[in-house]
């Protein structure tokens, strides 16, 4: 068949053998025959059966998606397709229909079908620690398709050729979690193996699944995982992950000292929390970490968790916490009774407290910086006036949200405009209803302006670009400043802050006047 397109240019000659339809079998006959009655002498070769067909060209290639769009399947092919689905999520499961390829329209379905499919594979791992491993199998050229790290060991000069390959340091989920972005292009993360994720793209270099793992454990980064995650992203070289780490450990460290994961951590990240300048935590809720820590590596190091042995792997890390710059009671009443310290050492850090020469300590005696708050006040004036503001267990409460991950301390609330008087404070922090923080306060007014801080007990994650609910039920002197020309947008350092009313607020504070004229948090 000989094709030409509209200009008349030959495009492609197509010869078959099978299947001609009848009338061009006929057509064929009487051609071939009028070349032999005419030319008998000059041609000797066989009949040739051509029709000429006009295609129209198109500068855009169709892919096989667009030929064959998706429909929705029938009854039948619903169900062999999630049959297929099925048998992937399961080890050495073949195809068994003999033509699984037509479910499928577009290559990488089909390619997908492969995934953790003993069908053509040509090698199998076993994944997973001694009494934990997993037999998966794989197709070389898809794997090295999708890393480098496999393309070197089946193709590159030095490749070995086996048929198993023994992978001790990989969890099977993680590494199935690698094969199906390999093989479907899809990314399926889970909080529980995501680290071990992250280990199997950094080992056979998939960057963009790397960069995903990175993703997901920054949207679910708090205080409770954080220094296990900062120990990690010390480990995988993720400096970013990192920074985000020490964000969130400096403005919650109590909670991340408290936290399960502390113990979890390595030497090397303990020392580097303990050495933190910016560490937002009393003293004694370091010390008390460090101790937890301590008992938990002696179980590491199959050591009885005697004093001695917690002294003995705590090491020189001891002398990073500043218990010279504890309150005296948290020292007389923890540190100095625990028994870690040894007598000469409790003797001279008391000596350090009480006398006018003080003596010489390995410990560290200079308190830590920790953070600053920062404030975002957002009326551009305030009033009082002869009946307003008034309290009668009524809320007052406002909308924000911020561009910016920050930590929220507390609210600066007004007090009495009628002399100094004294407040009870019930603050709230809430998100879609559900309740982030809480306190119950007091907080002593001076009859001035000025705002007086009320704090939570630990600072609350606030993440960018969700509204978040402030609340304040105030109990004390009926009349109160209030703010006014309030703005709708503040820009505070590099954080910008949006208000809008909310209908929680029960007495009167909205956007351009009420309560609660700032925020306290840290950035």
């Amino acid at each position: 068949i000989l094709m030409v397109d509209e200009k008349g240019k030959n495009m492609k000659c197509l010869t078959f053998f099978l299947m001609l339809p009848e009338t061009v079998k006929n057509r064929s006959k009487k051609s071939s025959k009028k070349a032999n009655s005419s030319s008998s002498s000059s041609s000797k070769l066989p009949p040739v059966c051509y029709e000429i067909i006009t295609l129209k060209t198109k500068k855009k290639k169709k892919m096989a998606a667009d030929i064959f769009p998706r429909k929705k399947p029938t009854n039948t092919n619903t169900t062999a397709v999630q049959q297929y689905h099925q048998q992937n999520l399961n080890n050495n499961n073949t195809i068994p229909a003999p033509n699984w390829q037509g479910l499928y329209p577009t290559i990488r379905e089909r390619n997908a079908v492969m995934f953790n499919n003993d069908l053509m594979a040509d090698v199998h791992f076993v994944v997973g620690p001694p009494g934990g491993t997993q037999r998966l199998p794989g197709h070389k050229y898809v794997l090295a398709v999708g890393s480098s790290v496999f393309h070197a060991m089946f193709y590159g000069e030095l490749a070995e050729d086996k048929d198993e390959i023994r992978i001790p340091d990989v969890e099977p989920a993680a590494f199935l979690a690698m094969l199906k972005y390999i093989y479907c292009d899809e990314i399926d993360l889970a909080a529980d193996t995501v680290l071990a994720t992250l280990y199997a793209a950094k080992k056979y270099i998939v960057p963009h699944l790397a960069r995903a793992c990175v993703n997901f454990l920054e949207t679910s980064l708090s205080a409770k995982n954080a220094c296990v995650l900062l120990s990690q992203s010390c480990l995988f070289e993720e400096p970013d992950l990192t920074q985000r780490c020490w964000e969130v450990i400096d403005a919650q460290a109590e909670l991340a000292l408290k936290s399960e994961g502390f113990c979890d951590i390595d030497f090397q990240t303990l020392e580097s929390i303990l050495r933190r300048e910016t560490l937002n935590a009393k003293e004694i809720v370091v010390f008390e970490a460090a101790l937890n820590w301590a008992e938990v590596e002696c179980q590491r190091q199959e050591l009885t968790a005697t004093i001695e042995n917690k002294r003995k792997v705590l090491g020189k890390a001891l002398y990073l916490i500043r218990i010279p710059t504890m309150a005296l009671d948290d020292f007389a009443n923890g540190a100095a009774q625990s028994g870690i310290l040894t007598l000469n050492e409790t003797n001279d850090i008391f000596l350090w407290y009480t006398a006018a020469k003080k003596p010489e300590l390995q410990f560290v005696s200079k308190p830590r910086k920790g953070l600053v708050p920062q404030r975002c006040h957002r009326f551009q004036s305030c009033a009082y006036r002869s009946n307003q503001w008034r309290y009668r267990g009524r809320c007052d409460s406002i909308q924000f949200a911020v561009d910016k991950r920050v930590f929220i301390a507390g609210f600066g609330l007004y007090g009495s405009s009628c002399g100094s008087a004294e407040y009870s404070a019930k603050i709230e922090l809430k998100r879609q209803g559900v309740i982030l923080g809480q306190n119950l306060s007091k907080y002593f007014s001076d009859g001035s302006s000025n705002t007086f801080p009320v704090w939570f007990e630990y600072p609350v994650q606030i993440e960018p670009d969700t509204f978040y609910t402030a609340s304040v039920i105030l109990d004390g002197n009926e009349l109160s400043y209030f703010g006014q020309e309030g703005m709708t947008e503040v820009q505070c350092g590099k954080v910008t802050v949006q208000f809008q009313c909310s209908s929680d607020s029960t007495n009167g504070t909205g956007v351009q006047g009420g309560q609660i004229p700032e925020l306290i948090f840290y950035a």
